[in-house]
């Protein structure tokens, strides 16, 4: 069966609620998730927008969120999440700053891949990195993976 991403607040590849967007307060979206390898020793959470800044001429990925050193025994995280887990450690998104900041797409429909990657170990305390150097840190450590993908489209 494999891991598996979900959220009640959106199906995958439908629209994310203005709730948890620039547009409404910008609070992150419930997630649960299943299927967490036996071996797995954390999980890590990527928020990311392969569309920016327009999805007909896209120029760039950009972070919405990164967490990681997510308990592996743990089964998702709560709308507006009030703190991090116990363990976990932040990463920087794209404004330079830890934590969500929701989809805001400056022009059409954009994408946001909600990733989350089951680790064989746990990580070094990575001071605040960005995606890629976390992407570095995991590389040869990904025992599993799985994403769930919601769309977003400004009001005009």
């Amino acid at each position: 069966m494999g891991m598996m991403i979900s959220s009640s607040a959106f199906a995958h590849n439908g629209s994310i609620p203005k709730l948890y967007t620039c547009e409404g307060k910008d609070i992150s979206p419930p997630l649960t998730w299943s299927g967490v390898p036996a071996g797995a020793k954390s999980l890590v959470m990527i928020v990311d927008d392969p569309d920016a800044p327009d999805p007909a001429a896209p120029r760039m990925t950009w972070v919405h969120w990164v967490l990681y050193n997510l308990p592996a025994n743990s089964t998702g995280l709560p709308e507006a999440l009030p703190s991090r887990p116990a363990n976990a450690l932040d990463g920087l998104n794209d404004w330079q700053r830890t934590g969500y900041r929701g989809p805001c797409p400056p022009v059409g429909r954009h994408r946001y891949f909600h990733k989350i990657y089951a680790l064989d170990v746990v990580l070094p305390d990575l001071k605040e990195p960005n995606k890629k150097t976390l992407e570095q840190a995991m590389q040869g450590h990904i025992v599993a993976e799985t994403q769930l993908v919601g769309t977003y489209q400004k009001a005009r």
